[in-house]
């Protein structure tokens, strides 16, 4: 028999480049995404099942879990990559703003668990990759509300494994670096510092330095990690991935508070 995956935010990059990966592998793919009228080539491949996915309605998480099961028989991975980023000083956020972040990262990846862990738990199987970043371990200046989202999936996503480990269910949290993928273009929402000068001066420094941190194009990488994730049978929790993911996850570790955050300065602000 075949498996079956569904994958959120598959327009593009990780989520795109998931889908092929498992396609290839001979998986059934519920490719998901807001838009679906707008893709072609997805949707051109056999036995990947094309629909919509709003991790912010509910109603739509429901119809694209129960469209897929019906097509294919059940889900057994759940890869949850839908997300964005917002760039800015806290006390320049309005509440839209910190909510929706929040919405899209954290309280929406819960409300598509929850659609697919009935049927996870009636077939005593199923795995759980939840998309997380090293801004899930590490943290850089001015992007308080991407990091508090993807710090929440961390704990969630380990604290989970207690629940549904002995439900035969695995959870796994992939850690990627920088890419260059549209989650680090048009993703990206900058609100800035408004009107707060306080904040202007290191917060062009930290943007104009950011333009010329080196972002892998090798996205596939991030779904080789994810595909290891979702297969290899192992209660591996998180994997890392990125040629700098493991470097400075480790420095985080080894390194004292003060210290670290003297070398982030460092290197975001004012080098």
């Amino acid at each position: 028999m075949k498996q079956t995956v569904l994958i959120t935010g598959a327009s593009s990059g990780f989520g795109r480049e998931t889908v092929k990966l498992f396609h290839q592998k001979g998986w059934n793919v519920i490719a998901t995404m807001r838009s679906p009228e707008k893709e072609t080539s997805l949707s051109a491949l056999s036995d990947v099942l094309v629909t919509r996915l709003d991790v912010t309605d509910q109603a739509s998480i429901d119809s694209a879990v129960t469209e897929g099961t019906r097509k294919f028989g059940g889900i057994d991975v759940l890869v949850n990559n839908a997300g964005y980023g917002t760039l800015g000083a806290l006390e320049a956020a309005s509440d839209d703003v910190i909510r929706q972040q929040f919405e899209v990262n954290f309280f929406g990846l819960i409300d598509v668990v929850k659609a697919v862990l009935p049927g996870m738990r009636a077939r005593r199987s199923g795995v759980i990759v939840n998309v997380s970043s090293i801004g899930g371990k590490v943290t850089f200046p001015f992007c308080t509300l991407y990091h508090a989202t993807k710090f929440a999936v961390e704990g969630l996503t380990e604290s989970l494994q207690y629940e549904l480990n002995p439900l035969g269910i695995r959870t796994k949290i992939v850690e990627p670096g920088g890419y260059k993928t549209e989650f680090s273009g048009r993703s990206m929402g900058y609100y800035g510092v408004g009107d707060l000068g306080d904040y202007r001066e290191p917060y062009d420094l930290f943007i104009k330095n950011l333009a010329k941190w080196p972002m892998s194009e090798n996205i596939g990488e991030v779904a080789d990690a994810i595909f290891k994730a979702a297969t290899d049978g192992t209660e591996t929790l998180r994997y890392p991935v990125g040629h700098e993911a493991a470097p400075l996850l480790e420095a985080r570790r080894q390194t004292e508070d003060v210290a670290f955050k003297k070398m982030i300065i460092g290197q975001t602000l004012f080098s």
